[in-house]
């Protein structure tokens, strides 16, 4: 780490990727990945110019279309403006839903409560275009504009924190010849449109919103229910969660944590998609961290923020990991909800497409994906920062003066699977002993003190289902960017 920010003063054994099986050269080539994030930033800079010259814009899309193959969907999407959903939204009626199809919506009235949840987020907002992204509609909502900032009544945007905070992109020299370390993207820059024609990237001061819908909502029985982590507790933050019965039934990890006094912290994610099988009872996979405060079901309680990757099908009607973000003030009872689902996160990046997928996901024995995902507590607001730009942050006031109002005082990071009689793999769906470019990682794990210092994890491994899931580490290693890492997940199956 070049910046001295990024020195954890916290020594560790020196055990190295090489003892876990693995090549890992420790030669840097971040200048491929700042090259990679400016070619996207140009591209992003040439779009939102054509979108004020209609002859340039069609000259362009005819040349995309004419080389460029535009992104594939896994069936055929209708796209949908965002005056005809909201339109729609507004004479929709419970007697189209209830009982049709995959819809759980309990009655009217959690029908209504669902409709007029989606008026209220979307009361005064100005779209300046949509498009599909990974089967999704996202629109681009002026920031100022955001439900956050209108429903919460926050006077101002607040400012970031210093650049010099962020940890660096992925960067080539991570991986090996053989098996390289990519950084993941949201956007192909080779893929500028959707098959509609429109631009998926949102023009300056506007951020992309994945839009709330009925049909997504109603797959679940309460307005309640839809904003939950997921079913019957999962997701949760670990710890004492794991003695509940139900949960402990039906939620298995693999996870590591330390308790400690923290601002936040950082990890960089392995990307997979693991198979989730509805039609056996699997609910969900996910890898992710949780940084964790407080105690108790009531405000101010049990308090979280978190990130990651995630396959929930019956969320994003996708067999594919999206990036997501959760929050809680009162241990997931009355409060929290995914990425810009409910008035918590205010997105101030036009990049960063919350509940979107992956352009690429990793492959056993070929290159592995991954990106870097990072909390700070900063002049009193949660800040997110993905692949080196701060997208956004929690305001603090969400916590109702509870715990992450102040600081966290522990970290957690690790892999969860639910399921019923069987449980879907989790990371890779490789055991973690398989080590690198079979086994899903985590690496680079630091956390800032309350000095805003950054220091070494110090963790320690949870194997409550190790016959389907497991961790392998932690371990150390001079290797640059890895420093800190372990290995994580398994093959699921039954009897976990």
């Amino acid at each position: 780490m070049k910046n001295k920010t990024f020195r954890p003063n916290q020594s560790a054994n020196n055990r190295s990727l090489q003892e876990q099986g693995s090549q890992v050269e420790a030669t840097s080539e971040a200048s491929g990945q700042t090259a990679l994030s400016q070619s996207i930033q140009d591209l992003k800079r040439k779009i939102a110019k054509t979108m004020t010259h209609p002859v340039i814009f069609g000259l362009m899309f005819v040349l995309v279309m004419l080389n460029v193959p535009l992104n594939a969907q896994s069936a055929p999407q209708q796209f949908v403006p965002f005056k005809d959903f909201l339109a729609s939204t507004e004479a929709a009626s419970s007697s189209n839903y209830l009982g049709q199809g995959a819809n759980q919506v309990r009655d009217a009235a959690a029908f209504e409560a669902m409709r007029q949840h989606i008026l209220t987020m979307y009361q005064a907002v100005e779209v300046s275009h949509s498009f599909l992204l990974d089967s999704s509609h996202f629109d681009c909502i002026p920031t100022v504009q955001q439900p956050t900032v209108r429903i919460l009544g926050l006077k101002s945007i607040a400012s970031p924190p210093p650049q010099s905070m962020l940890a660096p992109p992925s960067s080539a020299g991570d991986g090996t010849s053989e098996v390289p370390v990519k950084s993941a993207a949201q956007l192909d820059p080779g893929k500028l449109f959707d098959e509609f024609g429109n631009s998926v990237v949102c023009e300056a001061n506007t951020i992309p919103m994945r839009r709330l819908t009925l049909e997504e909502m109603t797959r679940f029985p309460t307005l309640q229910q839809f904003f939950q982590k997921g079913p019957d507790g999962a997701g949760k933050a670990l710890g004492s969660d794991l003695t509940n019965p139900l949960i402990a039934a039906t939620h298995k990890y693999s996870y590591t944590l330390q308790s400690v006094n923290n601002l936040g912290g950082n990890s960089n994610l392995n990307l997979w998609s693991p198979y989730v099988n509805t039609s056996a009872g699997e609910i969900f996979s996910l890898s992710q961290e949780w940084y964790v405060g407080g105690s108790g079901t009531k405000l101010p309680g049990e308090q979280t923020a978190e990130v990651g990757w995630q396959n929930y099908p019956a969320k994003y009607n996708s067999e594919s990991s999206k990036l997501f973000i959760y929050w809680t003030a009162d241990g997931y009872t009355t409060t929290g909800c995914y990425n810009l689902d409910c008035a918590a996160f205010v997105q101030v990046a036009d990049s960063g497409d919350l509940g979107a997928g992956f352009s690429n996901y990793s492959a056993l024995g070929g290159a592995q994906y991954e990106f870097v995902a990072q909390y700070y507590l900063f002049n009193g607001n949660w800040w997110l920062g993905i692949q080196g730009t701060w997208i956004g942050y929690y305001p603090g006031s969400i916590y109702h003066g509870g715990q992450l109002a102040s600081h966290a005082t522990e970290i957690e990071f690790g892999t969860e699977g639910v399921g019923t009689t069987l449980w879907p793999p989790e990371g890779s769906g490789d055991a973690s002993s398989k080590a690198f470019g079979y086994a899903a990682y985590q690496r680079n794990l630091f956390y800032l003190n309350t000095s805003a210092t950054s220091i070494w994890d110090s963790l320690t491994p949870e194997d409550p289902s190790p016959k389907c899931y497991s961790i392998s580490g932690p371990y150390s290693s001079s290797s640059s960017g890895w420093t800190v890492y372990f290995y994580e997940g398994g093959p699921g199956g039954s009897g976990c």
